[in-house]
């Protein structure tokens, strides 16, 4: 679903709302992002991260730059309403990871990343690094990432199944060596009996997840929970008539999905395109 808008035309979602403020401020000046990383006294690629939502920077340099800009107290105000959207994204997550615990069966559709349940450690890394974690808590979250694995070890396991968009299965990591282990691994996994692996190859045009990665749980009770998100936030789905939507447009996507057996081998032929380790 597209991102509201008010009637002044920006964005009600407060991180885009923060970020947008901060690109028509410096573009109302004529400014370039590194002109003013030289004027302010900070690295000029920190305000573009900012400008594209990839981060939300500190206290102080939005501080910095409300004195900047002559915009005393606004850009501050910005910024603390979406730092806390994000605390309400990390809430509805872990709400989330406690109801996946539980689940007696999962599936989900990827639009361009792997899912963390079938992540390497390598895979997992550069993806959380892509989205601003660095130092130790990267590395805490990807261990994290990794405990998650286990959800589908052992004989109790639930049954995973999982629609890859072929988009995800052709955004390579920067290691050729990293990136053919994550897709030996995920060939592996799709042996596993409990695993069903669908790819859903370009040629399927467009379709009704197309912008929306989405997990499904069933849940001990009988109910099924959907929990959608991007790169900057999420939402649990618990409401029938909103999950029974997803569910339908899951199906559909289901159906042109290639067969399991077929999306073992289009991994597989992907993996032959990918540079062995000379060293090897």
């Amino acid at each position: 679903m597209p991102t509201r808008r008010a009637v002044t035309g920006r964005s009600r979602e407060p991180r885009a709302r923060f970020a947008e403020e901060l690109r028509s401020l410096r573009t109302r000046r004529g400014e370039s992002l590194r002109q003013l990383g030289e004027r302010l006294g900070w690295d000029w690629s920190l305000f573009g991260k900012m400008e594209n939502g990839e981060t939300l920077g500190g206290p102080e340099v939005v501080e910095a730059l409300d004195q900047y800009y002559g915009t005393p107290g606004l850009l501050l105000a910005l910024w603390e309403l979406a730092i806390n959207d994000q605390t309400q994204f990390r809430e509805r997550y872990r709400r989330y990871m406690a109801l996946e615990a539980t689940a007696t069966s999962l599936w989900h559709f990827a639009v361009s990343v792997l899912p963390g349940l079938l992540q390497t450690p390598a895979y997992a890394r550069e993806v959380l690094a892509a989205g601003g974690l660095k130092g130790p808590e990267l590395e805490q979250q990807v261990q994290a990432r990794m405990g998650r694995r286990t959800l589908l070890d052992g004989d109790d396991a639930p049954p995973f199944r999982t629609i890859l968009s072929e988009a995800a299965l052709r955004t390579p990591l920067c290691d050729a060596r990293h990136w053919r282990e994550q897709l030996e691994y995920l060939s592996g996994v799709a042996e596993r009996s409990n695993v069903t692996v669908h790819v859903l190859p370009f040629r399927a045009g467009f379709h009704g997840l197309m912008n929306t990665d989405v997990w499904y749980l069933r849940l001990p009770d009988g109910r099924t929970v959907a929990y959608t998100e991007s790169g900057y936030r999420g939402e649990l789905i618990e409401e029938y008539a909103a999950v029974e939507r997803l569910q339908l447009s899951y199906d559909v996507v289901r159906d042109q999905a290639l067969s399991p057996a077929e999306s073992r081998k289009f991994v597989l032929r992907i993996l032959e395109e990918v540079p062995c380790d000379p060293s090897t």
